[in-house]
């Protein structure tokens, strides 16, 4: 079966035009006009990359994407017609991978995806197993440890901590990481950044806001503390 695409969106126009730019790629495309038929659709057909536009009648695409992600790792993108922090943090916390702002070229769209799906089926390079005190990570497994218990993280995240984990100490600004971690670095925004560094935070740090392994370092980047 070929790649699938969901997308999520009520403006028919957009939803065709996003359709055909998809299947340009070979991709097959699913469609839906709301949340409620956007999340049956998702249950009914496997799907590699989702897109949901954040205004949605009924269910918003919050709470459609907080969905999918309880249930799945699958690559998230939010689409907002606004690049305002409020919207991109609020789609960033709900569990979404990356976003896009709407007017949007296809290129553009399309090379998002590319970025997602090569993330998605490539493995994590490397050692096999790494300790930072009470934190374990075993990248070769898909495996995060706090305290002995199994934490589990979104594919990004766990991109994002075995890339620190990769050079304990260093610090990594978010040029690199977003080359490294999402595929991408010019059209990239360093927000992806700080708010999965926040998200992941949350499950590796006993106290989030006093981190003792994932650290800021100020006016440079971040680092794992070995």
């Amino acid at each position: 079966m070929g790649t699938r695409i969901l997308t999520v969106e009520d403006d028919e126009r957009i939803r065709t035009a996003v359709k055909m730019a998809l299947e340009d790629e070979g991709w097959v495309v699913e469609e839906a006009d709301n949340g409620e038929d956007a999340l049956e659709t998702f249950q009914r057909h496997p799907t590699d990359v989702v897109l949901i536009d954040i205004m949605l009648p009924g269910i918003d695409g919050f709470e459609v994407c907080r969905s999918i992600r309880r249930a799945s790792d699958v690559p998230i993108v939010m689409v907002t017609a606004r690049a305002d922090t409020h919207d991109v943090v609020a789609g960033l916390e709900a569990g979404a991978d990356d976003y896009l702002t709407k007017p949007f070229a296809p290129k553009e769209l399309s090379a998002r995806i590319r970025a997602l799906l090569r993330r998605a089926r490539t493995s994590d390079p490397g050692v096999s197993h790494l300790r930072f005190g009470d934190l374990e990570v075993v990248p070769e497994e898909g495996v995060v440890l706090r305290d002995g218990q199994e934490v589990h993280l979104t594919k990004t995240e766990f991109r994002l901590l075995v890339e620190l984990a990769s050079s304990p100490g260093r610090v990594f600004s978010r040029e690199v990481l977003l080359e490294r971690v999402w595929g991408y670095g010019y059209f990239g925004d360093g927000r992806l950044v700080d708010v999965h560094i926040r998200r992941l935070r949350t499950k590796v740090e006993h106290d989030p806001a006093n981190p003792r392994h994932v650290v800021t370092v100020r006016g440079l980047g971040y680092k794992l503390q070995p």
